[in-house]
């Protein structure tokens, strides 16, 4: 199956040898996002700040493929810290209507690139 490579400025650019987000069929597999900016800057402040541009960055990944977080039917969360769970469900529960909300998982991790504290990717699927 052919696919394509979905890439935006609106989101940081991969700091490695992978793509934002890769479309296959009516899929999309959007990368896992930490808070960066569009420039590539770390965003300052706590676990809400760095929720909050995880989330615009996979937004913004999304619109570059013609879709928007309604069409998200799965995330993958990694944090740093559990016990930041119920801030960052908060967060979450703010760009996603509890009634018909994705799949997801959570998952403490040790350590995450540039040493943030969380990390989400996602699938999406294009009606």
């Amino acid at each position: 199956m052919a696919h394509q490579i979905i890439l935006t400025d609106q989101a940081p650019a991969p700091i490695g040898p992978y793509s934002q987000a890769v479309k296959a069929g009516n899929t999309v597999y959007v990368s896992g996002q930490i808070p960066l900016d569009a420039g590539g800057q770390l965003v300052a402040g706590d676990i809400t700040a760095q929720t909050h541009q995880v989330l615009k960055n996979l937004t913004a990944i999304l619109a570059a493929a013609g879709l928007t977080l309604a069409d998200v039917v799965k995330c993958s969360i990694f944090v740093k810290d559990l016990g930041d769970f119920a801030t960052i469900n908060q967060v979450y529960g703010s760009y996603f209507d509890e009634a018909t909300a994705p799949a997801r998982e959570t998952v403490e991790v040790a350590r995450l690139p540039r040493d943030v504290q969380v990390e989400i990717s996602c699938i999406a699927v294009e009606a």
